[in-house]
């Protein structure tokens, strides 16, 4: 075998394995395929999913509104009753003072039993 022959013999297997493996890879897309069936499928799962996002982010913002609302609610809740606590502990020492007037007053006229 001449260095000619042995070129064209290298040439021609290397050729037929590159037909090899394209009629392979061509074989092989051409079996695994997605059918129409299958894409139809792909298509409504990804509805599906379009759908559930635009619900999630729906739920989203309702419970941000809806937290919004009650935190709102809690704050205008907080300051009624630092309002009731301040009133109540006015009241106390309202309640406090009147009680040491009275006592006073009690005082002074059992000092003074004659009037």
């Amino acid at each position: 075998m001449n260095r000619t022959e042995f070129i064209t013999v290298t040439a021609i297997i290397l050729f037929t394995a590159f037909v090899l493996g394209w009629f392979a890879s061509w074989l092989l897309h051409r079996l695994t395929r997605p059918t129409r069936a299958d894409m139809g499928e792909l298509d409504r799962m990804a509805q599906q999913l379009h759908d559930a996002e635009e619900q999630r982010d729906e739920a989203v913002a309702r419970l941000e509104e809806r937290e919004a609302e009650l935190r709102s609610k809690l704050i205008g809740t907080e300051a009624e009753l630092r309002a009731a606590m301040d009133g109540l502990r006015e009241s106390r020492s309202e309640i406090e003072e009147l009680r040491e007037y009275i006592e006073r007053k009690l005082a002074r006229n059992r000092a003074q039993p004659g009037r």
